[in-house]
């Protein structure tokens, strides 16, 4: 471990001894509950813990969406033609598409990672277990996902919730020393530029209010970039946009399907277009979950 993340762990815990216990979020409890089974497939398979935390708690939302809660899909894995077990269907890149259904929690993270170890996903593995931004990197290059900020949201969700502890023995005895750590580990807002568009990725809990506070800039700026007319909490791992979004999308997307939990403006965050243009290319589609959208 670095000295810099060592000095990182011994300042969160004078933080937790001075302010005492505080109430977890779902996502430190899916961390807590769910951590073991991440390192025991790292031990198995040679995928880092932190990649497989920080995929569960994008892909099932800490485990609150219901492809988890009904199915105990918590990786968003579809079925393919060589799944036999039971299914399950959802909006995602098209409407009403076969998503894999598991018995436990404990079965789809074994199918997890036999599903990373296919040939497509060979590439990963010729990284370091402990480079998980290469990792990150690596999963959206491969095609795992089609969002086109997906290895953004999950080196966020590492860094933020500090998941590398998980990749390494004595990252996790530190982990473990640390029992508050991820909740007293308020990092700022990490800058990043994706689509060619300046943004930060937004945490749980986050609003407008606190961003702008934070970067300073007005709220009011920030507000009109990211098409809305009142500050509100962001979606955990929405894009913020710190200029005017594009008129276009980025090359090769054409169109996309509301998925579920989504809408027009979080597609429209998720693409970095426009808010009026997704608006005027779809006059009479109605903002819903299954919808086709046109992005060109």
């Amino acid at each position: 471990m670095s000295y810099y993340r060592f000095l990182i762990i011994i300042n969160a815990l004078a933080i937790t001894f001075s302010l005492g216990a505080t109430k977890k979020n779902p996502y430190q409890e899916y961390i807590d509950t769910y951590s073991e089974m991440a390192i025991e497939q790292q031990r198995a398979h040679g995928i880092p813990a932190s990649i497989t935390l920080a995929q569960g708690l994008l892909e099932s939302r800490a485990g609150q969406s219901s492809l988890a809660t009904l199915g105990n899909n918590h990786f968003g894995i579809k079925c393919h033609s060589e799944w036999k077990g039971d299914t399950l269907l959802r909006n995602d890149d098209a409407a009403n598409e076969c998503f894999r259904s598991y018995s436990s929690a404990a079965e789809s993270f074994d199918d997890h990672s036999r599903f990373l170890l296919r040939k497509r996903y060979a590439p990963l593995f010729k990284n370091d277990v402990t480079d998980y931004a290469a990792w990150a990197k690596g999963l959206k290059a491969c095609g795992y996902a089609t969002d086109p900020n997906y290895a953004t949201r999950l080196i966020t969700i590492i860094e933020r919730y500090a998941l590398y502890l998980f990749d390494t023995e004595s990252g996790r005895r530190a982990e473990e020393d640390a029992s508050f750590i991820h909740d007293m580990l308020r990092a700022t807002h990490p800058v990043r530029r994706s689509r060619g568009l300046h943004c930060v990725i937004a945490s749980p809990g986050d609003t407008y209010s606190s961003i702008a506070k934070e970067l300073g800039i007005k709220k009011s700026r920030l507000l009109k970039y990211n098409d809305v007319d009142k500050d509100r909490e962001i979606k955990p791992w929405e894009e913020v946009y710190l200029e005017e979004k594009r008129d276009t999308p980025p090359e090769g997307v054409s169109n996309v399907t509301v998925g579920e939990g989504e809408s027009f403006h979080s597609i429209s965050q998720r693409f970095g277009i426009k808010l009026s243009t997704l608006r005027k290319l779809n006059p009479q589609v109605r903002d819903r979950p299954g919808s086709k959208l046109r992005l060109r």
